[in-house]
């Protein structure tokens, strides 16, 4: 069997990026040897579900760096804290998440790796930091493939999530002539797309399936998928909102069919985010799943036909975590990890792309030889 490649994962989360490049429904053909995160319950989810050698580390990437050798690895993966970044954040000027890419390339650096992906939301890419990171990996000897914005969804993903991608490459492990292009090519395309590719894929797919919720806690013995599909106890006027709101609907359905239980701050606001106390469609991929997807009021997250907002087994689901995947914690550090994470269907697209950079390498070294 073929030597895996050694892998570091840094703030990792629940593991999503890691499932996609160690586990043979992605991709298989990657270890993880360490992982870095600061968050107690992203860290258990993560050692509970990638072996037994407790290789997930809770602290902060500086703290650990200062007081632990690096790791000889082949790849360094994660995404340093993307709110820094984040269209959301309005005071984004001296933000010291911003900062967290410098560890991060040290960590390449140390470990010697010979590829490092780096993941982020798009405003990454028109950040100066981006510019210190490209001078930085330079200065390394990395040379970056174009970075861009890649849509989940034309991955297979089911879910309109778009993400910044950066993969640098070690240029005195790659010198053997022309690479791969990234991005990889799509699997999935937007429906009436002329390319003759698999139209995304859709919430109907991946939630239609499940039975209605039990209960309103986790049920951590339970098994898969009930473990985490359960619900909520909405108040009456809760209930009443989520019944005037029609497939596809959405907060401005709520004002024209019941202006008497719209809050007044939605009547006096009249433009604004359509997706707000919206419904998700069964025939197209969903929104963008956050942290706070069980609160409707925050995004579309009320259920396509029920009269309910998704559980979190749907929005795991929705994220593309297979149904063994098990998530440790209480009911609000379970979505935040599921919100936070990288879909592993996405980050195993990733992981087939890398592996075919090393497979590329070891051919030329070969002729080479």
């Amino acid at each position: 069997m073929a030597k895996k490649h050694q892998l570091i994962d840094l703030f990792c989360g629940a593991g999503g990026m890691s499932l996609g490049f160690v586990d043979e429904r992605f991709c298989g053909d990657f270890e993880s040897i360490l992982a870095i995160d600061n968050n107690r319950d992203a860290v258990n989810t993560y050692n509970t579900n990638f072996g037994n050698n407790q290789h997930c580390y809770q602290a902060s990437i500086e703290d650990w760096l200062a007081s632990n050798p690096v790791p000889q690895a082949d790849i360094v993966i994660g995404g340093p804290p993307c709110q820094g970044f984040s269209l959301l954040n309005k005071n984004r000027e001296g933000d010291a998440r911003r900062a967290l890419w410098e560890p991060y390339m040290d960590i390449v650096e140390q470990s010697g790796a010979s590829v490092f992906v780096m993941e982020n939301v798009p405003g990454l890419l028109k950040s100066p930091e981006f510019l210190d990171i490209c001078k930085r990996a330079a200065e390394m000897g990395f040379d970056l493939l174009q970075p861009a914005v890649l849509n989940m969804a034309d991955y297979g993903v089911p879910q309109t999530r778009k993400r910044a991608i950066a993969i640098g490459i070690r240029v005195a492990d790659f010198k053997f002539g022309m690479l791969p292009n990234f991005p990889p090519f799509k699997t999935h395309t937007a429906p009436g797309a002329s390319d003759n590719l698999p139209n995304w894929r859709t919430v109907k797919e991946f939630i239609a399936n499940l039975p209605e919720p039990v209960g309103t806690e986790i049920r951590h013995t339970a098994p898969p998928p009930l473990n985490l599909h359960f619900g909520r106890t909405p108040t009456q006027v809760s209930l009443e909102r989520y019944k005037a709101v029609p497939p596809g609907g959405n907060r401005f359905d709520l004002q024209r069919n019941r202006p008497d239980i719209t809050p007044r701050c939605w009547i006096n606001k009249k433009s604004g985010g359509t997706d707000l106390f919206g419904r998700l469609w069964w025939d197209r991929p969903s929104v963008t799943i956050r942290t706070e997807f069980f609160k409707p009021e925050k995004g579309r997250y009320l259920h396509p036909s029920m009269d309910r907002p998704i559980t979190h087994r749907e929005a795991a689901r929705l994220m593309s975590f297979p149904d063994d995947f098990t998530f440790t914690g209480s009911k609000i550090a379970v979505a935040r990890q599921i919100g936070n994470a990288v879909p592993p269907i996405f980050a195993g697209a990733m992981a087939r792309f890398v592996s075919g950079l090393m497979d590329y390498r070891k051919s030329k070294e070969k002729k080479v030889a």
